[in-house]
């Protein structure tokens, strides 16, 4: 590994992120989802969100023929969900409580949120794509949120509350 992509993963791996489950509807209409933790807010007028998938993902041609996904924010007690949706078991949802939403996508019970979206655009990004969404319909709580730091998921330490 060359000495920038070493730094690079150290210099972004020091940098605590949330922690999201995307899904959406693969062509057969059976629900689908993965791990995501490069999730941004983009705009506010319109509301866009945005996340990334690497082109190799056995998803990835799922989640671009789709015009629409969920973002669900996961909470800091939903560390197994986390770990079940980066994991190649095939019938992850078999696993989990859920139900479909009113757009018809598969959402995860007991998040910190949930980002229904229609696809906005999708941008061609190296070995990545870059998936901006329009939100259309937000279920948020207070539920503290599940964090991603120094390849170690956790919650928020209560003394940055001190």
């Amino acid at each position: 590994m060359s000495d920038k992509i070493a730094a690079f993963k150290l210099a972004l791996g020091n940098y605590p992120t949330g922690v999201t489950v995307v899904t959406a509807c693969n062509d057969k209409n059976e629900p689908i989802g993965l791990t995501v933790n490069s999730f941004a807010s983009v705009s506010i007028d319109p509301l866009l969100i945005l996340w990334s998938l690497d082109k190799k993902s056995q998803l990835h041609p799922y989640f671009t023929a789709t015009q629409k996904f969920a973002v669900n924010i996961l909470a800091s007690n939903q560390e197994h969900l986390c770990t079940l949706f980066s994991s190649k078991i095939p019938d992850r949802f078999a696993q989990v409580k859920w139900s479909t939403s009113i757009h018809d996508l598969p959402i995860l019970h007991d998040t910190a949120a949930i980002l229904q979206c229609k696809t906005f655009q999708q941008i061609d990004a190296g070995d990545h794509t870059v998936f901006i969404g329009q939100v259309l319909e937000i279920d948020a709580t207070q539920i503290e949120p599940l964090l991603y730091h120094r390849r170690h998921i956790g919650q928020i330490p209560k003394s940055f509350y001190e």
